[in-house]
């Protein structure tokens, strides 16, 4: 697991209340799957929910943020307790103010990772605005921090415990598991 290692960063990680998910690109590889009859699949990896779930038992609370609309989306979302769901949204900082003007949650207490231009002024916008190795070279250069792996296998859950490894929780959601 990578850390945060600047401790300005660190600091400012550890005020994190929200952290909020791209899909395509974050929580999946970003390739697009369709069957014969034009139905959508999508590949989710478990490593990621247990860290959503992670953040969850950590009372820290989470969203998805997606330019697309999938039903597969909607039903990760509900299985793993996603506190705020947004599909369709190609103006990702426009949702994440709505999320904000209806909730406690605010800028300097969010996270957000995305991976492409459409994620930009969402990552731009938080506290702590990360992003994957394979990100838009513009995301990466703009972006507070990256994970070591790439969407869809496991940058989600790298992101989630980097969070709580700020805010010095990450031992103890371990030790639940001894």
């Amino acid at each position: 697991m990578r850390k945060i290692d600047n401790p300005a960063l660190r600091s400012l990680t550890a005020n994190v209340t929200l952290a909020v998910f791209d899909v395509d690109g974050i929580m999946t590889d970003g390739s697009l799957h369709f069957l014969p009859d034009g139905r959508e699949v999508k590949m989710f990896n478990t490593l990621d929910g247990l860290g959503v779930k992670l953040l969850h038992n950590a009372g820290i609370e989470t969203a998805i943020i997606t330019g697309r609309r999938s039903p597969q989306v909607e039903i990760r979302a509900e299985a793993l307790g996603i506190t705020y769901l947004r599909q369709g949204r190609d103006d990702k900082l426009e949702a994440l103010k709505e999320i904000w003007a209806n909730s406690a949650h605010s800028a300097s207490t969010t996270a957000y990772i995305g991976d492409d231009l459409p994620d930009l002024s969402a990552i731009r916008a938080v506290t702590f605005g990360a992003t994957v190795p394979n990100a838009h070279p513009f995301v990466l250069a703009h972006a507070d921090w990256c994970t070591e792996v790439t969407g869809g296998y496991g940058a989600a859950r790298e992101f989630c415990e980097a969070i709580l490894d700020a805010q010095e929780k990450l031992d103890s959601a371990y030790e639940r598991f001894l």
